[in-house]
């Protein structure tokens, strides 16, 4: 059983400050049999990788406000990680998306232009699913300043990632 440090950086980032050196100077710190648990004011992904390459799996939590807990924990392969928990809505089943869009042949910045372009022609509500060729780490900041959700995983063979986004209400 995995015992975990804690480490809030809600208070550095709502003060402007930068926690990456505190969140890497807890994980130097770790003993065997530890793992750390994160608390942040929205989803670190691009954290995950950083973390990944570590040697490291996590498991997230919604909290109330759009908050986070994050539980990282060294991946010697004794680890499940649990099925992504996403900046799902608390209203049940979305509707089924009123556009489609296939941006697997596009590079960046190109898919987050067509998908923020088509949010804005979709009513409130509604919404959009998109197929990636990658992870779109900095969509899920412009959609979170936006007010949309999303919900999003790669597929099984992890040869692209599926995008679903509701249009903020």
């Amino acid at each position: 059983m995995t015992e975990f440090i804690d480490v809030d950086v809600r208070p550095i980032l709502r003060a402007g400050g930068e926690p990456f050196s505190i969140i890497m100077a807890a994980l130097e710190r770790l003993a065997p049999g530890e793992g750390l648990r994160l608390y942040a004011p929205f989803k670190p992904i691009p954290l995950f990788d950083v973390m990944a390459s570590r040697g490291f799996a996590h498991r997230e939590a919604e909290l109330e406000g759009g908050e986070w807990e994050i539980h990282f924990m060294r991946d010697d392969g004794s680890v499940e990680v649990a099925e992504p928990v996403f900046a799902a809505s608390s209203e049940g089943d979305w509707p089924e998306p009123a556009v489609h869009l296939d941006n697997r042949d596009l590079d960046p910045p190109e898919p987050m232009v067509r998908i923020l372009a088509a949010l804005e022609r979709l009513a409130p509500g509604q919404t959009l699913f998109a197929l990636l060729s990658r992870e779109p780490v900095f969509l899920f900041r412009e959609l979170t300043k936006r007010g949309h959700q999303w919900r999003g995983a790669f597929t099984s063979q992890k040869d692209s990632y599926r995008l679903t986004v509701r249009v903020r209400a």
